[in-house]
């Protein structure tokens, strides 16, 4: 099977966005902001509308993007709270926010995420990690304490753009570090006593963990 083929075949198969989400992906497309995948946000709305989360955390906002795609989806009442490291994407989140009446649905936390996640209190019902790849296993812990049993913990980019499939001797010397790192996350997110796993092929691949007790 050809997957680029498949890939373009599903995205043509998606509805179009809402005027906030279509601006905001022209506007990512358009600087070189990394967001999710169009699949990839296919999924992650569907989790949300099947899980029905109350509390919401994201690591990882950019423009804000997935943080208003899932503010669609999740029920009324619900709040996101958001993490961002980078100030011109931090700025320019908030100002989508308010521009979109979603101030208060939406809190947004400007810092690095290994300072703000020690500082939160859980639970969470659902938690979306899209932020530094190298820094996930470090993360890790934190979310874990944080996410509600029950909770689903939805990591993206794991496949690295078919990275993670090859021997550390194939991949480019810059990338073994990120290599090494995501291989020995997804061993542990597959492994972890108080979490049930699956990676699956979704954009550049999702890891779904569930919170056990």
């Amino acid at each position: 099977m050809d997957e680029e083929r498949l890939a373009s075949f599903l995205r043509s198969l998606e509805p179009e966005l809402s005027p906030v989400l279509q601006s905001l992906y022209d506007k990512a497309h358009e600087d070189e902001v990394p967001i999710v995948r169009r699949e990839t946000a296919s999924f992650l709305r569907t989790m949300v509308c099947l899980t029905k989360p109350m509390r919401i955390l994201e690591v990882g906002c950019a423009i804000g993007f997935s943080a208003c795609l899932m503010a669609e989806a999740m029920p009324e009442g619900a709040k996101i709270t958001t993490i961002e490291k980078l100030e011109r994407y931090a700025v320019s989140a908030r100002e989508t926010f308010r521009a979109a009446g979603l101030s208060d649905r939406i809190e947004l936390l400007f810092g690095d995420a290994a300072q703000v996640l020690p500082e939160l209190s859980g639970p969470y019902d659902l938690i979306f990690l899209d932020a530094a790849k190298g820094q996930y296993g470090a993360f890790l812990p934190d979310i874990i304490r944080l996410l509600s049993v029950g909770g689903v913990l939805l990591t993206d980019n794991i496949l690295q753009d078919g990275d993670l499939l090859e021997p550390r001797a194939a991949v480019r010397r810059r990338d073994r570090t990120i290599h090494s790192r995501m291989r020995e996350f997804v061993y542990t997110c597959k492994h972890h006593p108080n979490l049930n796993s699956s990676l699956l092929p979704v954009g550049d691949g999702v890891m779904m963990s569930v919170r056990l007790s």
